[in-house]
């Protein structure tokens, strides 16, 4: 079988010159990345064009709004005041409102009394002013953020999680966005926390550089930002309460980015922004079972939104072309569907071919794939890193990032059919079943 393998692999390489590149590209070339090749070069076009408007100067700022953070807490415990604290600390001169929602305060008991306890990490501190709500019965997050929406004050209102942490010039960075009257929502960058934690921890680490930090930077530059994160979500209040806040559901984060997109097709100056610079930093799983369970419920969560919910609201009209494309494209086409290609494409080369000739094949699909994942990387890096000499320290993961990817990929097709067949969105751990099961869906 390695005979074979070698034999495949230098077929490959070396029969180049005799069957000329274009024959072997259509034959071997990873049909994934040629499919994903046209968001690949959208996204590397606009990581350049945000260096090079990012090395202009900024211009000077004349008003600073009042924030209302909202945290969404079930569960933390005593990781809520870093949270809180690390927003009290905050570089920014405006007021800062943090209200702490503590969903079903009755079983939480430690967290409302953490939260309650952090009142010494605001007192004292000017303009900042904590808020603790005990939402005695256990709603949901949705429920939770409709809550503190109802008590907020602030012009822009910042959906967090309660176990998140923040850079201490992030509210700076993110309100900056609001000058413009035409943006209503700021995507926020996320970074893992626990890195070190784990081998599965610092791929999910690279894998949020890579599609978040380096992926919505290139979006953003298009207003074609794909998802603003429910750990990290910064709004413009007015437009947020004109739209009835979030819906229940699971997936509230994407639900409201399209809910938010519904409204470009008719008014296309409105804007959802990325700033690689307003950074929280997150737990990821930290081990391989929380890691496919936490998949799970994202991968289904993508076909309960894209095909139940929002199929019939999937329009240019509603949307604008631009974007009508790009959620056609990269959400039902690669998100949805190309798992299930990667998986019969892999499975019908096992059927057809020796094993030993697969692994060859795999091997230089893995090569081309590398290469590409290489040069995203560093261009990341260079561009967009706030975080360079950090950063570069995952040079070395990048290669066992493509075997990562295809696993994530072929978890991503059951976690798909999970969804079609059972309805796991109904069985989601961010409400209680009593409440998904009253949605429309």
């Amino acid at each position: 079988m390695w005979d074979q393998a070698v034999h495949a692999f230098g077929t490959l390489i070396l029969s180049t010159s005799e069957q000329g590149w274009l024959e072997i590209a259509l034959k071997f070339f990873p049909f994934v990345l040629l499919l994903e090749l046209p968001l690949y070069l959208l996204v590397t076009a606009g990581i350049v064009r945000f260096g090079l408007r990012e090395h202009r100067p900024d211009r000077q700022r004349e008003r600073y709004p009042r924030v209302s953070c909202l945290i969404t807490c079930y569960s933390e415990g005593e990781d809520v005041r870093k949270t809180i604290h690390s927003l009290a600390q905050q570089d920014y001169p405006g007021h800062i409102e943090i209200i702490a929602m503590i969903d079903g305060a009755v079983q939480n008991r430690a967290t409302l009394e953490a939260a309650r306890r952090a009142q010494d990490l605001v007192e004292g501190v000017p303009r900042r002013r904590l808020v603790v709500l005990p939402k005695w019965q256990r709603g949901g997050r949705v429920s939770a953020l409709n809550a503190g929406l109802q008590m907020a004050t602030g012009e822009v209102v910042m959906a967090l999680d309660g176990d998140t942490s923040f850079d201490n010039d992030m509210v700076r960075h993110a309100t900056r966005h609001f000058d413009d009257p035409r943006v209503v929502g700021v995507a926020g960058c996320l970074r893992v926390r626990n890195a070190k934690s784990s081998l599965v921890a610092r791929l999910q680490a690279l894998e949020y550089m890579l599609s978040i930090g380096a992926g919505k930077t290139g979006l953003s530059e298009f207003n074609l930002v794909n998802n603003i994160s429910g750990a990290f979500g910064v709004f413009r209040t007015a437009f947020i309460r004109n739209l009835g806040g979030w819906d229940a559901g699971t997936a509230e984060d994407l639900d409201m980015t399209l809910r938010i997109k519904q409204y470009f097709g008719r008014h296309p100056g409105l804007r959802i922004v990325f700033d690689p610079h307003a950074v929280g930093h997150t737990d990821a799983p930290h081990t391989w079972m929380g890691f496919f369970r936490q998949r799970l419920r994202w991968d289904g969560d993508l076909f309960y939104l894209y095909v139940r919910k929002f199929r019939h609201n999937l329009r240019p009209r509603l949307l604008g072309w631009p974007n009508f494309l790009f959620v056609t494209f990269n959400g039902l086409f690669l998100q949805v569907v190309m798992p299930f290609m990667i998986v019969a494409y892999t499975g019908l080369l096992f059927w057809t071919l020796p094993a030993g000739a697969v692994l060859g094949i795999l091997g230089f699909v893995y090569l081309v794939y590398l290469a590409a994942l290489l040069l995203f990387f560093l261009l990341y890096v260079v561009v967009v890193s706030e975080r360079p000499r950090e950063d570069l320290g995952y040079l070395g993961l990048v290669c066992l990032f493509p075997l990562f990817a295809f696993v994530n990929r072929v978890h991503c097709s059951l976690s798909t059919l999970q969804e079609v067949f059972l309805k796991a969105h109904l069985d989601s751990s961010m409400a209680p079943w009593w409440v998904l099961r009253k949605t429309k869906f």
